[in-house]
């Protein structure tokens, strides 16, 4: 089986690519970074370039979408409708034109917004963003082109955040606060957070092609869920430093600095770690679930405690002479 993988040199990508190949499928990467692991089998395409990608695609028997505009602050704006949006349309567009009747898309919770707890898959719309707008219309597009042919298969996963080793993203910055010293717990703690390892979002994403036509729609979380205490808690632990949560102040203190921070921000030009935003994300309970995946069968191989046992002894306590695949999340 032919699978290509758009935005294949990132940090699910990567994954998911190494998992299809010891799996036996032929693999192509389109991304518009050339993949730093399998540079002879990726080819430098942006998914707004309709000609590059339909050549990519051609020949394939199903196509994977993970490529998307996802910052807080992306600029210039319209990025994320190009990117999400019109990139969506133009992965539509190739795999009708090479025959292909089967797509798997990454969405994104964030297509819930402030969403209630244990948010399933029939949860209400409510993005507060430009990333997760542009995801929810995104999933329009690829179920329209499903639409037109009963016998085309379309997977949506809405993935929560997706840490692991060479990723930069908020989970790393939260372990490497911890790490240094430099970790303030703002508010009580209680909040919830769903996380998925990026092994187990990759292994369902390869699980997921031998779904048959129609719409498969699918949150990716990994449970138990943690409050922040619990969360900040086990890394303590596993850092081998005291148990417990150390400094804590007040939301509202906490949510002033980050408006103070937006204000540097606007003056200086500078992006900051602290931010109003990163800040009322942080203290939110974001806590999901899946009333889809376990009919399925998957199961993941990795526990969520040991996939942060291995993050942070890879990153931090044990880590590598050299790091030469490192990727960039929010």
């Amino acid at each position: 089986m032919q699978v290509t993988v758009i935005g294949g040199s990132g940090f699910i990508g990567t994954r998911l690519v190494e998992l299809l190949l010891e799996s036996g499928y032929h693999v192509k990467i389109a991304d518009k970074c050339i993949s730093a692991c399998y540079p002879d089998i990726c080819t430098i395409a942006d998914v707004r370039d309709e000609k590059t990608i339909t050549e990519v695609v051609a020949g394939s028997d199903a196509v994977v979408n993970l490529a998307a505009e996802h910052k807080d602050n992306v600029q210039p704006r319209n990025l994320y409708d190009e990117v999400n949006i019109k990139g969506a349309e133009v992965v539509c567009r190739a795999c009708t034109d090479a025959g292909i009747s089967k797509i798997i898309f990454t969405s994104s919770v964030a297509v819930y917004g402030f969403a209630p707890p244990d948010t399933d898959e029939y949860g209400e719309f409510a993005p507060f963003n430009n990333y997760g707008r542009t995801k929810l219309e995104a999933e329009k597009v690829y179920r329209n082109w499903q639409g037109e042919s009963d016998n085309r298969s379309l997977v949506i996963v809405r993935p929560t955040v997706v840490f692991g080793e060479n990723n930069r993203g908020n989970v790393y910055n939260l372990l490497k606060q911890i790490t240094n010293g430099r970790f303030v717990m703002i508010g009580r703690g209680k909040n919830k957070k769903s996380m998925a390892y990026v092994d187990n979002v990759a292994s369902f994403l390869a699980y997921s092609l031998k779904f048959g036509p129609g719409v498969h729609l699918f949150n990716y979380v990994d449970k138990p869920d943690m409050d922040m205490n619990s969360l900040v808690s086990l890394v303590r632990r596993t850092l081998g430093k005291y148990d417990g949560i150390g400094i804590r102040i007040p939301y509202p203190l906490g949510y002033l600095g980050g408006l103070v921070f937006d204000l540097l921000s606007k003056i200086t030009g500078k992006e900051y770690p602290v931010s109003s935003i990163r800040v009322k994300k942080f203290c939110s309970t974001t806590q999901f679930s899946s009333s889809t995946i376990e009919a399925t069968g998957f199961k993941p191989p990795v526990s969520l405690e040991e996939g942060l046992r291995r993050t942070i002894d890879y990153e931090f306590l044990n880590p590598p002479k050299e790091k030469k695949h490192l990727f960039y999340s929010e």
